[in-house]
């Protein structure tokens, strides 16, 4: 049995919360960076609108700060305690983590914060 039909799969796919059979996202690259947030208004498949209100994805933010900390702690152990690197080394490869990984963190974010609203529903697939 795969992960369809769990909040999981529709956070790191990317994917209508509701169906799950559509990307969110006009563009599936998010490192095309004129196009890392455009998404569609309605899930093409089950017509479920993705901006429940206008600023909707503003409490993603606060998302992409926990994400981004996560990601921040995890560079920091792998360049300090297990690469060895010195704190300014470290300092820099934290950085330079989260600027590679900024579309990505952003992405997850939006995803995590409307799985927070929508559940998952068989009969829309």
């Amino acid at each position: 049995m795969g992960l369809k039909g769990t909040k999981i799969y529709s956070i790191f796919t990317g994917t209508c919360p509701v169906c799950q059979s559509h990307s969110m996202y006009t563009h599936s690259n998010a490192y095309n960076f004129s196009e890392t947030l455009k998404m569609h208004e309605n899930c093409p498949h089950c017509n479920t609108k993705f901006k429940i209100e206008p600023s909707f994805f503003y409490g993603a933010m606060y998302v992409s700060y926990a994400v981004g900390v996560a990601i921040a702690v995890a560079a920091f152990v792998i360049a300090y305690f297990f690469i060895g690197l010195d704190r300014l080394a470290t300092f820099f490869v934290i950085t330079g983590t989260l600027l590679v990984l900024l579309p990505l963190i952003l992405r997850v974010s939006r995803n995590i914060w409307i799985n927070m609203f929508f559940a998952f529903n068989k009969s829309k697939v």
